[in-house]
């Protein structure tokens, strides 16, 4: 290998490209490190956003329960209403049949009454 003769001009070519390569490898290690550090932000972002989302969620279900709470303590008085109202309803009925019999015995001694006076 003593009589190796490289041309100045591919020697040239050769360094160029290697100087090239290195550039290009460098350019797409700092582009790499520039997405890792994107992702890295949108992760904290997200990471933030969803914490926030989840305590708005958590308020609106708080609200919410507070009224279903409300309309069932609502549903609950209108139930003890009712039950109020069937139970007067029902003394009502039992004091209409009482006064019902009570008339069917005025009547029939009425007639009694009548019959015993036209004989």
């Amino acid at each position: 290998m003593e009589n190796l003769k490289l041309p100045i001009a591919l020697v040239m070519a050769m360094a160029v490209q290697l100087a090239g390569g290195v550039w290009w490898v460098s350019q797409q290690a700092a582009t790499i490190s520039s997405l890792e550090e994107t992702v890295s932000q949108l992760g904290s972002r997200m990471a933030i956003e969803d914490n926030i989302n989840l305590r708005r969620d958590v308020e609106e279900n708080l609200s919410d329960i507070e009224e279903l709470y409300d309309e069932i303590e609502d549903l609950w008085d209108e139930e003890e209403n009712s039950a109020k109202a069937i139970g007067a309803i029902s003394k009502l009925q039992q004091r209409i049949a009482l006064l019902e019999n009570d008339l069917k015995y005025i009547n029939r001694d009425h007639d009694n009454v009548i019959n015993k006076n036209n004989h």
